[in-house]
Order: C-alpha cells, then structure tokens, then sequence
C-alpha cells in the first residue's frame, strides 16, 4: 500500500466527536458469563458513552514477538484462549463484524513502524468476554491490534501516543488487561480472600499515578520497587493499560468505572478517560 492510498483511506474517515480511551481489568474468562457489579459496570459504560464507529481493541492475549499486526479479518470468530473452563463458556459467541477500513486506518496513523495486516486473526477472551457486556447486540465493527512482546513498556507508551487521531475519527480504543495480575499467587479456594498486601500497594501506586497525571510514570513502573514483579511475574497483563495511558491528553479527566481486587491478586481496576 503506497502513501496515496493511504491518505484516500484517511480521507474517507471525517472527524467526529472524540472518542473516550478506556481500560478494562477483565479477570477470568468466567466474567463472560457473569452477572455481578463487574458486569454491571461494563453495561453501563455501554449506556454511558457515545456509540462508536468501530472498536480498537488492544488485549493482553494478542502477543507477537518483533512485529505489530493489525486484524483486517471481516468476519472475526470468538476465540477459545484458554483451558479447563466449563463447557458452558465455550459455547458463548460474540463474532461482530471487524472492519478492515479502520484497521488500514492504524496502518496510516503510526509513522514510526510499519504495522502489518493480519488476516485471520478472531477476537480472543480479552476482548469478547468484557465486550458482550458493553455491546451485548455485537453489532459494532471491532477488531485488534497485537502487542509486540519483545518491545519494553515504554516503547508502547510512545506508540500509543501515535494512534490517538483514531478517537477523533469515532474509534474507541479499549485496551483490556489488569493492573496486577498474578496467577501463580491465585486464593482459589477461599472466600473473600483478603488481597495481598503487594497487591494493594501496586493497585494503589498505579491510581495515584493516573490521578496526578503522571502517565510517563506508568511506563517505568520497574521503579515501583520489588513490588512490580509480585505484581506481574510477566508484563502481558500490564502492557494494555500503557497503551491507554499513552492515548489519555494530560488534561482528560480520568473515571474509575469499577475498583477491586478479586482471588488475592487480581486488580479489577477499570478506567474512563475522555
């Protein structure tokens, strides 16, 4: 695709109101199946803003090593990501149409690499499961973008910053992950486990960033202490909130949508900017 043909595509995409960035801690996969103030929260946020030309979604499960892919995939499919759930959840659909239009449009935002198509790609659990909440009808265009694993936390904070023209162009980009995310230190088989103490402070650490607007922060969280490994023994879970930290305008009012700490060492902490 040569730059005249990208500049027709971005033509075709006037601007509209700006979309809002939001991050979603979307914990279990079981959430799809959900009836809790979790899922509450996540229908309300549907209500609550406006409705989108199509959906970026920026998920802690699309990771692919020393490249970013976009999905142009018309006709995504739900995909199954993981293992030893009940049979119920893998019978759940939520396959709304992509839109290949706007993934072309990444292609022509981001300068500073070149981002590939991907043409098979579905939606997986990160995006689906939290989504058939939001937008239960699934009848709004969505589609993905990956992570490139082999880059640090910074390098996506500057990408992201890169992506921002979208929300003027009626793209809400939802990033799904979670804040702490430490499956090894799971309480399985408690309840009302208490969160670990690591846990809460990193949570805490990191709201207190967002409040002070001290975004560039996030993306060396490194420096929080020996509390940034408890809190993610891998960063995949942690990388989607970078990408939203570096779509927020300093200026933009941030908005809890919904706090808590579920199983000991999981943050639910969700997030509206804009």
């Amino acid at each position: 695709m040569n730059l005249h043909e990208l500049k027709n595509i971005s033509d075709n995409f006037p601007k509209s109101n700006k979309m809002p960035v939001v991050f979603i801690g979307h914990g279990s996969p079981m959430n799809a199946l959900a009836d809790n103030a979790f899922t509450d929260s996540l229908a309300l946020l549907g209500k609550n803003i406006e409705r989108p030309k199509a959906i970026l979604v920026i998920s802690a499960h699309w990771l692919t090593m020393n490249k970013t892919y976009v999905s142009v995939n018309p006709f995504p499919k739900t995909i199954y990501d993981f293992g030893g759930f009940p049979e119920e959840l893998y019978k759940v659909k939520y396959e709304p149409k992509g839109s290949p239009e706007f993934a072309k449009e990444v292609i022509s935002e981001v300068k500073s690499i070149g981002i590939l198509e991907e043409h098979q790609m579905g939606l997986d659990h990160g995006a689906w499961s939290v989504l058939r909440h939001i937008y239960p009808a699934a009848d709004i265009p969505t589609f993905q973008m990956s992570i490139d694993y082999s880059k640090p936390a910074q390098y996506h904070f500057e990408l992201a910053k890169e992506l921002q023209n979208l929300r003027n162009k009626g793209v809400l980009i939802l990033s799904s992950g979670n804040i702490v995310h430490n499956l090894r230190q799971l309480r399985w088989n408690e309840t009302n486990p208490k969160p670990f103490d690591w846990a809460v402070e990193f949570d805490a650490i990191v709201a207190n960033k967002l409040n002070e607007g001290k975004f560039a922060d996030l993306a060396d969280f490194k420096t929080f202490g020996n509390i940034s490994s408890l809190a993610h023994p891998s960063i995949d879970h942690y990388l989607p909130m970078v990408y939203s930290v570096g779509l927020i305008n300093p200026k933009e009012e941030i908005k809890y949508t919904y706090e808590g700490l579920e199983m000991g060492s999981i943050s639910m902490r969700c997030f509206q900017a804009g």
